[in-house]
Protein backbone atom coordinates (compact mmCIF):
# COMPACT_ATOMS: atom_id res chain seq x y z
CA UNK A 1 0.00 0.00 0.00
CA UNK A 2 0.95 3.78 -0.76
CA UNK A 3 1.93 6.12 1.89
CA UNK A 4 -0.30 9.47 0.88
CA UNK A 5 3.33 10.94 0.88
CA UNK A 6 4.85 8.73 -1.60
CA UNK A 7 4.97 9.31 -5.26
CA UNK A 8 2.75 6.86 -6.97
CA UNK A 9 1.11 6.72 -10.10
CA UNK A 10 -2.76 7.72 -10.24
CA UNK A 11 -5.11 7.58 -13.01
CA UNK A 12 -6.41 10.78 -14.20
CA UNK A 13 -9.46 11.75 -16.08
CA UNK A 14 -9.47 14.61 -18.49
CA UNK A 15 -11.96 16.79 -20.24
CA UNK A 16 -13.06 15.03 -23.88
CA UNK A 17 -10.15 14.67 -26.59
CA UNK A 18 -7.58 16.94 -23.99
CA UNK A 19 -5.48 14.11 -22.58
CA UNK A 20 -2.73 15.30 -24.62
CA UNK A 21 -3.46 19.12 -23.08
CA UNK A 22 -3.41 17.78 -19.27
CA UNK A 23 -0.12 15.69 -20.15
CA UNK A 24 1.70 18.70 -21.08
CA UNK A 25 0.08 20.83 -18.30
CA UNK A 26 0.87 18.59 -15.62
CA UNK A 27 4.44 18.22 -17.14
CA UNK A 28 4.47 21.78 -17.12
CA UNK A 29 3.43 21.92 -13.58
CA UNK A 30 7.00 19.45 -12.90
CA UNK A 31 4.43 15.92 -12.70
CA UNK A 32 5.46 12.82 -14.45
CA UNK A 33 2.72 12.13 -17.03
CA UNK A 34 2.26 9.34 -19.43
CA UNK A 35 -0.84 9.56 -22.00
CA UNK A 36 -0.26 6.46 -24.54
CA UNK A 37 -1.83 7.44 -28.28
CA UNK A 38 -2.60 5.33 -31.46
CA UNK A 39 -2.26 6.26 -35.17
CA UNK A 40 -4.23 4.71 -37.49
CA UNK A 41 -5.44 5.42 -41.09
CA UNK A 42 -9.54 5.32 -41.16
CA UNK A 43 -11.64 5.52 -44.14
CA UNK A 44 -13.75 9.65 -44.61
CA UNK A 45 -15.48 10.49 -47.35
CA UNK A 46 -12.22 12.26 -48.71
CA UNK A 47 -10.54 8.98 -48.80
CA UNK A 48 -8.35 6.91 -46.10
CA UNK A 49 -6.92 9.87 -43.65
CA UNK A 50 -4.28 9.13 -40.50
CA UNK A 51 -5.94 9.84 -36.86
CA UNK A 52 -4.25 10.17 -33.59
CA UNK A 53 -6.44 8.98 -30.44
CA UNK A 54 -5.82 8.30 -27.10
CA UNK A 55 -5.70 4.95 -25.95
CA UNK A 56 -7.72 4.80 -22.62
CA UNK A 57 -10.32 8.27 -23.88
CA UNK A 58 -10.07 10.90 -21.33
CA UNK A 59 -7.76 8.94 -19.17
CA UNK A 60 -4.14 9.44 -18.48
CA UNK A 61 -2.01 8.72 -16.31
CA UNK A 62 0.26 11.04 -13.46
CA UNK A 63 3.04 10.69 -11.28
CA UNK A 64 2.31 12.57 -7.72
CA UNK A 65 2.76 12.51 -4.55
CA UNK A 66 -1.09 12.20 -3.16
CA UNK A 67 -0.88 14.07 -0.38
CA UNK A 68 0.96 17.14 -1.16
CA UNK A 69 -0.30 17.39 -4.85
CA UNK A 70 -3.80 16.38 -5.18
CA UNK A 71 -5.99 19.51 -5.20
CA UNK A 72 -2.78 21.16 -7.73
CA UNK A 73 -3.69 18.15 -10.08
CA UNK A 74 -6.97 18.57 -10.20
CA UNK A 75 -6.69 21.69 -10.61
CA UNK A 76 -4.80 21.80 -13.91
CA UNK A 77 -5.77 22.61 -17.37
CA UNK A 78 -7.38 19.76 -19.02
CA UNK A 79 -7.98 17.39 -15.75
CA UNK A 80 -11.16 17.24 -15.19
CA UNK A 81 -10.26 14.78 -11.71
CA UNK A 82 -8.06 11.81 -10.47
CA UNK A 83 -9.64 8.64 -10.57
CA UNK A 84 -11.07 7.51 -6.83
CA UNK A 85 -13.97 5.04 -5.21
CA UNK A 86 -15.26 7.07 -2.86
CA UNK A 87 -12.21 7.45 0.15
CA UNK A 88 -9.98 5.08 -2.06
CA UNK A 89 -7.14 6.38 -4.65
CA UNK A 90 -6.33 3.70 -6.42
CA UNK A 91 -1.96 3.85 -7.57
CA UNK A 92 -1.06 1.98 -10.78
CA UNK A 93 1.86 -0.04 -9.85
CA UNK A 94 5.19 1.32 -11.33
CA UNK A 95 6.13 -2.12 -13.65
CA UNK A 96 2.61 -1.48 -15.27
CA UNK A 97 3.46 1.96 -16.30
CA UNK A 98 7.07 0.87 -17.46
CA UNK A 99 5.30 -1.68 -19.13
CA UNK A 100 3.26 0.54 -21.07
CA UNK A 101 6.30 3.33 -21.39
CA UNK A 102 8.06 0.97 -23.26
CA UNK A 103 5.38 0.10 -26.01
CA UNK A 104 4.81 3.11 -27.07
CA UNK A 105 8.13 5.02 -26.57
CA UNK A 106 9.26 8.63 -25.84
CA UNK A 107 6.77 10.20 -28.06
CA UNK A 108 3.66 8.30 -26.62
CA UNK A 109 2.54 7.03 -29.72
CA UNK A 110 2.06 3.30 -31.24
CA UNK A 111 1.84 3.33 -34.87
CA UNK A 112 -0.34 0.56 -36.35
CA UNK A 113 1.11 -0.26 -39.50
CA UNK A 114 -0.26 -0.12 -42.84
CA UNK A 115 1.24 -2.26 -44.80
CA UNK A 116 -0.73 -4.80 -47.07
CA UNK A 117 0.00 -8.03 -48.00
CA UNK A 118 -1.59 -11.16 -50.36
CA UNK A 119 -4.80 -12.35 -48.47
CA UNK A 120 -5.38 -9.25 -46.34
CA UNK A 121 -9.19 -8.08 -46.06
CA UNK A 122 -9.22 -4.26 -46.89
CA UNK A 123 -12.48 -1.62 -46.63
CA UNK A 124 -12.09 0.44 -49.80
CA UNK A 125 -12.00 3.98 -48.81
CA UNK A 126 -13.42 6.35 -51.69
CA UNK A 127 -14.43 5.64 -55.01
CA UNK A 128 -17.61 4.24 -56.80
CA UNK A 129 -16.77 0.82 -54.35
CA UNK A 130 -16.52 2.99 -51.25
CA UNK A 131 -17.27 0.35 -48.19
CA UNK A 132 -16.89 -2.66 -49.82
CA UNK A 133 -14.46 -5.20 -48.66
CA UNK A 134 -11.63 -7.41 -50.57
CA UNK A 135 -9.00 -9.67 -50.54
CA UNK A 136 -5.51 -8.52 -52.10
CA UNK A 137 -4.30 -10.63 -54.44
CA UNK A 138 -0.98 -9.10 -55.82
CA UNK A 139 0.78 -6.42 -54.66
CA UNK A 140 1.74 -4.10 -57.49
CA UNK A 141 5.18 -1.78 -56.44
CA UNK A 142 5.14 -0.10 -59.90
CA UNK A 143 2.34 2.72 -59.18
CA UNK A 144 1.70 1.79 -55.52
CA UNK A 145 -1.68 -0.52 -57.05
CA UNK A 146 -3.09 -3.39 -55.90
CA UNK A 147 -4.98 -6.56 -57.55
CA UNK A 148 -8.15 -7.02 -54.83
CA UNK A 149 -10.68 -9.77 -54.98
CA UNK A 150 -13.99 -7.89 -54.76
CA UNK A 151 -17.78 -9.48 -54.33
CA UNK A 152 -19.24 -7.64 -56.75
CA UNK A 153 -23.08 -7.81 -57.67
CA UNK A 154 -22.85 -11.22 -56.81
CA UNK A 155 -19.75 -12.74 -58.23
CA UNK A 156 -15.99 -12.46 -57.58
CA UNK A 157 -14.27 -9.55 -60.13
CA UNK A 158 -10.14 -8.75 -59.57
CA UNK A 159 -10.00 -5.10 -59.22
CA UNK A 160 -6.61 -3.21 -59.53
CA UNK A 161 -6.72 -0.15 -57.10
CA UNK A 162 -4.22 2.49 -56.09
CA UNK A 163 -2.98 0.81 -52.57
CA UNK A 164 -3.76 4.62 -50.29
CA UNK A 165 -7.69 3.98 -51.49
CA UNK A 166 -7.89 1.36 -49.37
CA UNK A 167 -7.59 0.75 -45.28
CA UNK A 168 -6.59 -2.92 -44.14
CA UNK A 169 -8.75 -4.39 -41.58
CA UNK A 170 -6.19 -5.54 -39.55
CA UNK A 171 -5.15 -2.60 -38.62
CA UNK A 172 -8.81 -1.50 -37.56
CA UNK A 173 -8.84 -4.86 -35.65
CA UNK A 174 -5.13 -3.83 -33.61
CA UNK A 175 -6.53 -0.30 -32.53
CA UNK A 176 -8.82 -2.04 -30.02
CA UNK A 177 -5.37 -3.94 -28.56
Amino acid sequence: MTRPDQLAWFCVRSKPKQEHIAAARLREGGFEAFSPRIRFKRATRRGPSWFTEALFPSYLFARFAWLESLRTVHHTLGVSGVVHFGDKWPTIPDAEIQKLQAQFGNAEVHVIDPTLAPGDTVKIATGPFQGLSAVVSQIMPSAERIKVLLDFVGRQTTVEINSSLVISEKSVRQKIF
